[in-house]
This record gives structure tokens, sequence and C-alpha cells, in this order.
């Protein structure tokens, strides 16, 4: 199926890693110009390179730290410098957390709202006047299936997670009115590696191997019994962003396989 992206431009936050690079390689097979941001200025660059060279796109790596505006503007500053804006954003940069709420202190709080959902509010603000400007877009917001069935280690997660979801909802009623399509995705258990190097921690204390303990997870909490690859989670990214899904405006869909206890 030709899902109508060739020579798109797309804005990718996290793209270095995990969820955010699968994402970039999905788009790259379309034929999607990418601009991929990262803390990591040296490893975003390389992945940006590599993505460019393999799939013959145009493909830049930005160091960026998502939480500080002034690493947004010169994120935007490139965008315009080389691609005159942009025509899809995936605001995907963020991970988990893990505290109690009476200990954790002010600063974690801040922290994480700044990484999932001013980010987002920032960067959606400061590339909307580009996409009126091409005659309309996309926006993705990467939030988790914790935003509403939360897991009690990480409650600030949870709460940050569900604020990004409402954001989405209201941005989409803000924007479709300028061909702007709005939509958030809550994903599951996706095998990244930060579930890894949790494994890897907590596997020790059960005197299992990481990979039994994942299983473990997996079996535990998901009818389908496994994890998503982020390639896979990556494809319905790049539907939803595609002219093949252009009444999806305003909606949080559950990429989980049937982990989601509820009918929504």
């Amino acid at each position: 199926m030709d899902l109508g992206l060739t020579g798109k431009v797309a804005v990718i936050t996290g793209g270095s890693i995990g969820i955010g690079k699968a994402v970039a390689e999905a788009f790259a097979q379309e034929g999607v110009h990418l601009v991929l941001c990262a803390r990591d200025g040296e490893r975003v660059k390389q992945v940006a390179e590599a993505i460019g060279s393999t799939y013959s796109v145009r493909a830049t790596g930005v160091r960026c730290d998502v939480t500080k505006p002034q690493d947004i503007a010169e994120l935007v500053r490139t965008v315009e410098q080389n691609f005159g804006g942009a025509d899809i954003l995936i605001n995907n940069a963020g991970t988990g957390s893990a505290e109690k709420i009476m200990d954790a202190p002010d600063e974690k709080w801040q922290y994480y709202w700044d990484l999932h959902v001013m980010a987002a509010v920032r960067i959606s603000r400061a590339l909307v006047p580009f996409m009126q400007k091409r005659g309309g877009g996309v926006i993705l917001n990467n939030a988790s299936i914790c935003a509403r069935q939360p897991l009690d280690y990480e409650p600030i997660y949870n709460v940050t997670k569900a604020a990004l979801v409402m954001f989405s909802k209201c941005l989409a009623n803000e924007l479709i009115p300028y061909n702007i399509r709005v939509n958030c995705i809550n994903p599951g258990l996706i095998l990244t590696p930060d579930w890894y190097k949790t494994a890897g921690i907590l596997s020790k204390d059960l005197g299992i191997t990481p990979d039994e303990y994942l299983k473990q997870i997996a079996e535990k909490n998901t009818p389908i019994g496994r994890f998503a690859t982020p390639q896979e989670l990556a494809q319905f990214f790049v539907f939803l962003a595609s002219p093949r899904a252009s009444y999806c405006v305003g909606s949080t869909y559950y990429v989980d396989g049937g982990w989601l206890k509820v009918v929504i």
C-alpha cells in the first residue's frame, strides 16, 4: 500500500534509540525526510546519517534536551533552515520513573512534567505555523497505557502521560480547522532498551535470567503473551501519520497486546 508520504518531513524527538529510532526507520522506508533529536548529540547524528544513507532520504540529527526551551528553539531553527518546516511531528521523548508520591520531591515532578508534557506543548506550538503554511500536517504524541491503567511504582510517569493524552485531545480540537490532525498512541509492552535495563536489574533479585523475567512480565500482563518490537509499533505510527488515516482525529489508540483491562 502506498501511504502517500514520499517527500514529507518528519520531526521525531527521542529519535536515536528504541521506539523513536524504529519510527524514524519506518518513515524513511516510505521516503520521508527526517529531523531526529536526542540528548546524546553524537549518537543521534550517527543514527540520522545511517538512516539517510540506507533509505536515500535526507536525515539530520540534532542534540536537544526537550526539557529545555533553548534547546527546543535550536531544534526548530534547524528544521526551518534545513527543510523550511515540517509536515509531521512525533512527540516521543520520554522515560519511566520510580518513586512514591509521598517521597518524590518537587524537582522530580517538574522534570517529568517538562519532559512528557511541556516538551510536546512547546514543540507543537513552534512547528504548527509551518504546517499551516504547508496546508496541513500531523502531530502524534507517544503516551502510554499507564495513562489509563497506572503502574504502582511510577506515579509521576502515570500522571504526566495522562496529561499528555488530554493535551492531545485539546490540541486536536484546536488545530483540525487548519487540516492538522492530532492523535495520541498509548503503547503497552514494547521491548525497548529501557526494558532490557530493568530486566537486567530485577531478574537478579529473583534468581532468573533477564529473558525469563521479560517472559514472565509478558505472560502475566498481556493476552498475546509477548512484548511487541519497536518496529511493530512504528508501523502503526506511520499509518496514523499518513493520508490513509485521514479521518482519525483527536483519538487515543492502544497498541498493547490486549493488556488494557477495560472497554473504552
